[in-house]
């Protein structure tokens, strides 16, 4: 039945690959700034449901990819990475640390204890672990060594968080109490996910198995297909607000995913195709 499930739901991804990678957060990217500069109707504008499912859409073709790797082990890590992900959020909006004082003005959906989006896994899991996968990726057998592994993929995921933490807080998602000093984002922030990428590494070395993973990269074409969505939508977000710097980090992002040699320029713009 799971293995049914599975080649299903692989199928699905593998026939839409851009529609998932490049329509949806094109339209999303659309829809939050029409929301930001107060362009669609109170029901429309952030609507916590549209964005969640518009998430979950691009989403899939990680869980599509890292779904056949999953057993006991997997799960633990897994579950223990969005217990980290609870915890260490609801310790920084109740104390500040280690991202610094911060509080959310848009409605992500229902709140775990008020403070906390229940839906955040969906947003910080894909960061550590597309970074891992990157990173498993791009340096090959050097990523066997842990010294090699942590600071690369701690540095990936500071690198995605330069790009989202701008836009997010341009976009009005939420907002620092100090004034930041990159684009309303405080230093301390980038100190916390430090923090955050060194134990997801960790939690994630624990749990999967890394010949495993590197296996499935080579064998599943469409399983950095979420980090191509990050690009086109926190891209396209910063542009829009004349943010250069993480517009620009985002097509040094872009670059690095072309350098995986999994993608290429298509139809109607940038569309994944298998080499």
């Amino acid at each position: 039945m799971r293995e049914a499930v599975e080649r299903r739901l692989e199928a699905l991804v593998a026939a839409n690959r851009f529609e998932i990678a490049v329509v949806f957060p094109t339209v999303g990217a659309v829809l939050l700034l029409a929301s930001a500069w107060d362009l669609l109707p109170a029901p429309l504008a952030f609507n916590p449901y549209l964005v969640l499912s518009g998430v979950l859409v691009m989403r899939l073709p990680l869980v599509a990819g890292l779904l056949p790797l999953v057993g006991r082990r997997e799960a633990v890590a897994l579950v223990a990475l969005t217990a980290y992900a609870y915890g260490i959020e609801l310790v920084g909006v109740a104390t500040g640390w280690p991202y610094g004082h911060f509080e959310y003005l848009v409605d992500l959906g229902p709140m775990l204890l008020g403070d906390v989006p229940l839906g955040l896994p969906v947003f910080f899991l894909p960061l550590v672990v597309n970074s891992y996968l990157l990173v498993l990726l791009l340096f090959g057998p050097r990523a066997a060594r842990a010294a090699v592994r942590l600071p690369a993929v701690a540095a990936l995921v500071l690198w995605m968080d330069v790009v989202l933490d701008p836009g997010a807080v341009a976009l009005g998602f939420w907002r620092y109490d100090a004034a930041g000093a990159y684009y309303g984002v405080p230093l301390s922030n980038y100190l916390g996910w430090v923090l955050s990428a060194t134990v997801s590494v960790a939690l994630l070395d624990l749990g999967f198995d890394r010949a495993a993973l590197r296996e499935r990269l080579a064998d599943c074409p469409f399983l950095l297909d979420d980090l191509v969505s990050f690009v086109v939508l926190w891209g396209a977000v910063n542009v829009a607000f004349g943010q250069a710097v993480p517009a620009l980090a985002a097509g040094v992002l872009g670059v690095a995913l072309l350098r995986t040699d999994r993608f290429d320029f298509d139809v109607l713009g940038l569309s994944p195709v298998r080499r």
